[in-house]
């Protein structure tokens, strides 16, 4: 509904112009998405229009040709399967994956381009498959080509199904800032496939389980405990295990969003980012030499141990949080933390001026007053975060 309020004082006036727009987009876990016999594709794709053929092009992380060699022959096979529905207009481009993709404009002009060539309008579809980086930069792209072009997320890792790819950013790098360039609008539509999980590298099938522990530790106590209780399952990727933890992270991503009162983060407040002030700064300082979700790890054990010093969190709740941590595959030490400037100060500390800026100017910091609960905090002691990170060497020495 439209509203429009006017005021009048003297010679002036103001209009106040007000409306809403209702989201809805959705979330399938399935297996086997491009095989003929699964219509899930199929039937997303014609959700809205279910008699009309609709044109699609499709961008694939090209880290999937390695472990999956006949992944493109899948999907024109699949797109030929449906031709009555699906016009594929090229064959599917590859793409880089993980951060190279973000991190040069270059890409993105490319994949801009290539749906300009191929006459790409607002009812067709840009299908995105990869991981969670290839997602932000594609989702960018369909965000901004005539304003908008409807966008299919395929995640394909274990982070970019539990969290990223049930978002609504999206974003690529630039001037050394995490997704300094990037937009707010939702996907189409979510495609999780479960065969994609066990075709990943184990260091990704860890990485991915990073934000299970994040979400469930701000906001489920009783998922955190399931996580304790699966951890010898999960830390050899036993699909029941894995399937649970992936689908009941993306719910709890997806409640925060749908429910948490702020999905386009107008606020200041970012619980889904705890760990993650350190976490972009380490990615950074170590030329993203470490994984996203290893980051992540990192700044949950250290604003754990924080949230203990600054006697929000029981004492011992920490070495908790580390011990699922570690049991999961983690390290949870990096020799950037103690990385100094010329000042001699961490520098690992400009992680909250970053991302103090990136909120608008009021810092605001996630922690945790229990196993389950988080609490928002606007100020940081640089002398105890040293304290947590003497800690947590101290820890990874014993």
């Amino acid at each position: 509904m439209v509203m429009s309020k006017a005021t009048q004082t003297g010679a002036s006036s103001v209009h106040l112009q007000k409306f809403s727009v209702e989201y809805e987009f959705p979330v399938h876990f399935t297996e086997n998405l491009f095989s003929p016999a699964n219509p899930v594709l199929r039937d997303t794709i014609c959700r809205l229009e279910p008699e009309k053929r609709h044109r699609c092009i499709v961008f694939v992380d090209d880290g999937l040709t390695v472990s999956l060699p006949n992944l493109s022959e899948r999907i024109t096979g699949y797109a030929t399967h449906y031709r009555s529905h699906i016009d594929l207009v090229a064959d599917p481009i590859r793409i880089p994956g993980g951060e190279k993709i973000k991190s040069d404009l270059h890409f993105t002009e490319q994949m801009h381009q290539a749906l300009f060539d191929h006459h790409i309008d607002r009812h067709s579809f840009v299908i995105a498959i990869g991981g969670g980086a290839v997602l932000d930069a594609v989702g960018l792209v369909a965000a901004t080509a005539h304003r908008g072009i409807r966008h299919i997320r395929v995640p394909t890792t274990v982070l970019s199904q539990n969290d990223s790819g049930v978002g609504v950013k999206n974003g690529v790098n630039l001037f050394g800032q995490k997704n300094y360039i990037g937009t707010f609008a939702p996907p189409f539509a979510v495609l999780n496939d479960s065969h994609f999980i066990k075709a990943l590298p184990v260091r990704d099938r860890v990485a991915g389980m990073a934000e299970a522990v994040k979400v469930a530790l701000i906001r489920d106590g009783e998922f955190f405990r399931w996580l304790e209780i699966n951890s010898d399952a999960l830390s050899i990727f036993e699909p029941p295990a894995m399937t649970t933890m992936i689908s009941r992270c993306a719910q709890l991503h997806m409640r925060q969003i749908g429910q948490g009162g702020d999905p386009f983060e107008t606020g200041s407040a970012r619980p889904l980012d705890y760990g993650h002030w350190s976490a972009h700064k380490l990615e950074g300082m170590t030329r993203y030499h470490l994984r996203h979700g290893e980051a992540v790890a990192i700044g949950i054990a250290l604003d754990a141990r924080y949230s203990v010093l600054r006697g929000l969190l029981k004492p011992g709740d920490e070495d908790r949080i580390c011990y699922l941590l570690e049991a999961l595959g983690f390290r949870l030490w990096h020799a950037a933390l103690e990385k100094r400037n010329s000042q001699g100060e961490l520098e690992v500390l400009q992680g909250l001026h970053d991302f103090r800026e990136h909120l608008g100017g009021e810092l605001t910091i996630t922690l945790l007053s229990d196993i389950g609960i988080g609490v928002e905090v606007h100020e940081m002691d640089d002398t105890l975060l040293a304290d947590a990170i003497a800690w947590m060497k101290m820890r990874q020495a014993a």
